[in-house]
């Protein structure tokens, strides 16, 4: 498969999963995701997906400073509602890496390894997202700041004419580049920017 090259460059995120462990799916349970899984669950890649990624990169490196972040043992409060705009794909990239589920997430096994109830929407928050260990109660919140890193003005004229199947060759290639373009400034550029990517205790 063919992907963007900068896919390979944006950091990857380390946790370890204690059901994947306990049935012997990971060695000690560790799984390493890369962004071309959370494009692939996607299913494109787009400044949401990249800002999903890296936001609960950021949260979860905050809450685990010196342990790899424990997957399925982390809360996940979202201020949108599940119906909001692209919340549905923010919700299901950070589904992806934490293992936090709604109703329809897994019921475990003899009373552990519930993910039910992990990830919550409408919540009553000042951030966009609230991050909180079940061990230990530590929560951060944590909001992208997408508005910090403005997308090319040519964006817009070829993002319409795309959709509506008047663009050229030429325009849906520039359109590709631009659109990728800035995904990368973003994952890749600024994947460590706390401006970008803030993060409150």
């Amino acid at each position: 498969m063919a992907f963007p090259e900068f896919f390979d460059a944006v950091p990857r995120i380390r946790v370890r999963d204690p059901l994947a462990q306990f049935l012997g799916a990971a060695a000690e349970g560790v799984f390493e995701y890369g962004y071309v899984d959370a494009v692939k669950l996607a299913g494109h890649s787009c400044p949401t997906v990249a800002a999903a990624y890296l936001l609960t990169r950021a949260a979860l490196r905050a809450l685990y400073p010196d342990a790899l972040p424990e997957r399925g043992g982390v809360r996940v409060e979202l201020r949108a509602d599940r119906l909001d705009g692209v919340t549905g794909v923010t919700a299901n990239v950070i589904g992806l890496l934490t293992g936090a589920a709604d109703a329809t997430g897994f019921k475990g096994l003899g009373g552990r390894f519930d993910r039910r109830g992990l990830l919550v929407f409408g919540a009553d928050l000042s951030t966009q997202l609230r991050f909180t260990r079940a061990d230990t109660g530590a929560a951060v919140g944590a909001s992208a700041r997408l508005d910090r890193l403005p997308a090319d003005p040519r964006l817009s004229a070829l993002v319409q004419r795309c959709v509506a199947g008047l663009a050229s060759g030429e325009e849906a290639t520039l359109f590709h580049a631009l659109w990728q373009g800035r995904v990368e400034r973003l994952a890749v550029g600024h994947a460590d920017d706390p401006e970008i990517f803030v993060v409150e205790r």
